[in-house]
């Protein structure tokens, strides 16, 4: 399953690239380097995914869905336990006591959020827009991946318009030091 699609299918195959992450991790041994290299694409992946979220699904959940701001609150806050989790995974090594303890919960975290959207979210949004809106949400949701931060930054809005004013500034700034340090960079 590849990118591309209306915004449901680009956030599901996001879904399952990071799962697919999280079994590589889960496959490895405690203390394995690896792990780490792992742990640091997985959250790439997931800030810059939730990044997306935060800027395009979200505003249109409060728009289709009359229970809207709701759901998009708890999916906010969901998303900033899982920041403030990967912000204390980012200092530890896979040999650090706490690195396992911390994979572990962000894990959790995440597979718990996944199904609820999977499950609830995108079924009733599906039901609620039109398809022309989610297939332009898709788009938006791709465009904001290439411009988000791949670190998380607990700090840092989460809702528009900050998110949007800030993201791809530090988006760039976080690049800058991926390819200065090769984080994020397998093989």
């Amino acid at each position: 399953m590849g990118h591309g699609g209306d915004v449901i299918q680009e956030l599901t195959t996001d879904h399952r690239e990071v799962e697919e992450i999280f079994a590589q991790i889960e496959a490895l041994p405690v203390g394995d380097k690896r792990r780490k290299d792992l742990a640091d694409q997985a959250t790439i992946e997931l800030v810059r995914h939730s990044v997306a979220e935060e800027m395009h699904l979200y505003p249109a959940v409060r728009q289709y869905l009359h229970d809207g701001d709701e759901i998009a609150d708890r999916e906010i806050e969901d998303h900033s336990e899982a920041e403030r989790t990967m912000k204390e995974l980012e200092g530890c090594g896979a040999d650090d006591p706490r690195f396992d303890e911390f994979m572990g919960r962000l894990m959790r975290e995440i597979r718990e959020h996944v199904t609820d959207e999977e499950q609830n979210l995108f079924p009733r949004l599906r039901e609620a827009a039109r398809p022309e809106d989610l297939e332009e949400l898709g788009e938006k949701v791709r465009s904001a991946k290439k411009t988000a931060p791949t670190r998380p930054h607990p700090a840092a809005p989460d809702t528009p318009p900050g998110n949007r004013l800030l993201a791809p500034g530090t988006g760039m700034v976080d690049r800058i030091r991926d390819a200065l340090s090769g984080r994020g960079k397998t093989g």
